[in-house]
């Protein structure tokens, strides 16, 4: 019997599942300290949840469309929505297997996670009366579920679900729901000796049940959670105003169709069937769970205070020994471009830039693309005060940033109240380039620094997402950003730009010319090397690039994070290709680019993904990195993750990814902690090489006292 030829492509939703695996392994892992171990647990929970509402969501509308058409991989939305439902239910019975094990060895140490009141102590319980009475109980209501009558239940929200007795003999029960709202705790934090104990809030509400209903006989109380279709786009073209239609999209995501309706397994059947019938769920939606709902709010454990034996030891940012935080920026950004890596480096010099270019009498303007941003974002602030300060501020503030639309419709109104020009997008497009334009006034003319990066303006993220960004103050680089902003700002098409590439426009085209020189150099029999790294590569054409360079002998080598439709290592199409993924303590996001051209080695980062969504349905740019020192370190940063044998996986031919492991006596290599200790190591070198001042300690003239 013939063997059946591998497929070209994996398919996309497997390949996110089998990333989401791999953060779910980083759980698993037994060296690492338990509320690590936790955190990751919280991740793939939040991960599965935003899954679940965009990918599943998309692919139950296909079904209910009954399209039929096959995606790269071979399968029609029908198979592809089976295999997903299957691969979903295993990850969610693997989750809470892990959590288990976990709640049973932090237990061990001091940090409890329980679910039964009977196993508290007398005092813990009457504790817990007290909160409920102080805390929860005036918050509370309950809700009667009324045939009939519609009731909009907040998605990812967790409710109890009230099964009471029939008011009179003959007549049919009855149900109700009390929402656990956004001002109630998820776990509350009893006191414990030499520890703490943390309650989900719904143990404690089910335990004072009879409280919201005097009179009834109450014969069930469970938690159910329900998740939302959020595969909703706004419809631009039927929306004359953005800021509007936003709004609108948000209040009709909340009232979506239900796809996935969860219920602790205790609950009866009676109470499920009557919750999938009011929901219009059936039964491939529902999913009985074994455990507290809502993993991801253990996010909220794993920063409790104290534990912190329990905890990695801290990484620290620590300070670019390019840039000096006490002197302005320009004039160190005039002697030399600057390269960051985050978050092994502060994200501080970025927020200063655009804080300097605020204060600073010779800016005249700055321009600045903001996708997501922290919740008291100082660069925020920065621009608020230069537009209320008279200089030319232009934001361009993605409102179609999903699941942040609600933040950066109040960022921008604040920025448009202050006097700033905002641009709400592009029409048709998403804004995703990351970009901050500084125009100043100096005495041989204007000129112009810049800031491109690969990660958002968001000094939380910047300590948890591992990116690069990179300064510079280059005339052509400086004259294509002007260019750029003139466009989005505006109605017209970008000029040819010079340096920089942008989606939808050239970034593709640019990439598979580079691919196609490298083939072309290759079957020359010249040396050919291509390097990529990003979060995800579901292009085909992109895909079909590298499967010839792979057969005319190029090396390539992959680094990527998520979703990789690439089949590597298979004879006769991509035998030259390999492919890592690392996961670690940071989220890897940063995206880097390397050509060896024939050793005039082409370095570039960018904002984009290899996705079509990236290249075709966004604003993206890729930036040439055009200095010897920040070409040199990207370099360096590529090639060590393809070094990493600690946290590192690759892709094998059949989908199935292999953690990589040092072998016999060879140095164990993980990138990141490789990283922060060069950044620690560059940090001393300048401490050390610092001139040492003597400063005496002078006494303050007294002043006298008016009597």
């Amino acid at each position: 019997m013939k063997k059946k030829p591998l497929l070209r492509f994996f398919n996309r939703e497997l390949s996110w599942l089998a990333f989401n695996q791999r953060v779910l392994d980083e759980g698993l892992d037994a060296s690492l300290p338990l509320l690590e171990r936790l955190k990751f647990l919280a991740i793939t929970a939040s991960n599965l949840d935003e899954f679940y509402m965009v990918r599943v969501g998309g692919l139950k509308l296909m079904v209910a469309e009954h399209l039929r058409q096959r995606d790269p991989s071979g399968l029609t939305p029908l198979q592809q929505l089976g295999l997903v439902t299957r691969r979903v239910r295993q990850m969610v019975a693997d989750q809470h297997k892990l959590l288990r094990t976990l709640t049973a060895e932090l237990s061990a140490a001091g940090f409890g996670i329980q679910g039964r009141l009977d196993a508290l102590t007398p005092e813990q319980r009457a504790w817990l009366a007290r909160e409920f009475d102080e805390r929860l109980f005036p918050l509370l209501s309950p809700v009667a579920l009324v045939e009939g009558r519609e009731y909009a239940f907040c998605g990812l929200r967790v409710h109890c679900a009230v099964r009471l007795a029939a008011a009179k003999k003959g007549e049919p029960e009855r149900f109700a729901v009390i929402p656990l709202g956004p001002k109630i705790p998820r776990f509350l934090r009893a006191p414990a000796p030499g520890g703490a104990v943390f309650v989900p809030v719904e143990q404690v509400v089910s335990s004072q049940i009879g409280r919201f209903f005097e009179g009834c006989t109450v014969l069930e109380c469970v938690p159910f959670r329900i998740t939302r279709n959020a595969d909703i786009e706004l419809r631009e073209d039927a929306s004359p105003d953005l800021l509007v239609g936003m709004q609108e999209l948000l209040d009709e995501r909340r009232e979506t169709a239900c796809i996935r309706l969860e219920v602790h397994r205790s609950a009866s059947r009676a109470c499920t069937g009557f919750l999938a019938a009011h929901l219009g769920v059936d039964r491939s939606d529902f999913y009985p769970v074994d455990g507290p709902l809502d993993l991801s709010a253990l996010h909220g454990l794993v920063q409790a205070e104290g534990f912190d034996s329990l905890r990695d030891e801290p990484w620290d940012p620590v300070p670019s020994p390019e840039v000096d935080l006490k002197e302005s920026i320009f004039p160190q950004l005039a002697e030399h471009d600057i390269l960051l890596v985050h978050p092994y480096e502060s994200f501080d010099p970025v927020v200063k830039l655009v804080k300097d270019a605020a204060d600073d009498p010779d800016v005249l303007a700055i321009k600045q693309v903001l996708y997501r941003t922290a919740p008291n974002s100082q660069i925020v602030e920065a621009l608020i005060r230069a537009a209320q300060a008279g200089k030319h501020v232009t934001v361009l503030v993605e409102l179609k940033a999903r699941f942040d639309e609600a933040r950066n419709i109040d960022q921008a109104r604040r920025l448009e109240k202050a006097g700033a020009q905002v641009v709400y997008g592009v029409r048709g497009l998403k804004t995703h380039a990351k970009i901050c334009l500084v125009v100043r006034r100096e005495n041989q003319g204007i000129a112009r620094y810049m800031h491109f990066g690969t990660g958002n303006y968001n000094e939380r993220t910047a300590t948890l997402y591992s990116d690069v960004g990179y300064f510079t103050c280059q005339e052509e680089l400086g004259a294509d950003a002007s260019d750029l902003f003139n466009a989005v700002a505006g109605y017209s098409q970008p000029h040819a730009l010079r340096r920089l590439d942008m989606a939808p426009f050239t970034i593709r085209t640019s990439l598979l010319r580079m691919i196609a020189n490298e083939t072309a150099r290759a079957k020359n029999r010249q040396k050919a090397l291509i390097m990529l790294k990003m979060n995800a590569l579901t292009d085909q054409s992109l895909i079909q690039a590298l499967y010839a360079a792979s057969r005319a002998g190029v090396k390539v080598r992959l680094n990527i994070r998520g979703i990789c439709c690439l089949r590597p290592s298979v004879p006769g199409l991509s035998e030259n290709i390999s492919v890592v993924s690392i996961v670690d303590r940071f989220l890897e996001h940063a995206r880097i680019f390397y050509f060896l051209d024939g050793g005039n080695e082409r370095v570039f980062i960018s904002s984009a993904d290899g996705m079509p969504r990236n290249l075709d349905k966004r604003v993206e740019l890729m930036v040439p990195v055009l200095s010897d020192s920040p070409k040199r370190r990207l370099q360096k940063i590529l090639k060590l993750y393809f070094k990493d044998n600690v946290k590192a996986h690759m892709l094998m031919p059949d989908g199935a990814y292999l953690r990589c492991r040092s072998e016999g006596k060879s140095a164990r290599i993980r990138s990141q902690r490789e990283l922060y200790a060069e950044a620690l190591a560059a940090e001393h070198r300048i401490e050390r090489a610092r001139p040492t001042f003597l400063e005496p300690h002078q006494r303050r003239a007294q002043t006298r006292k008016q009597t």
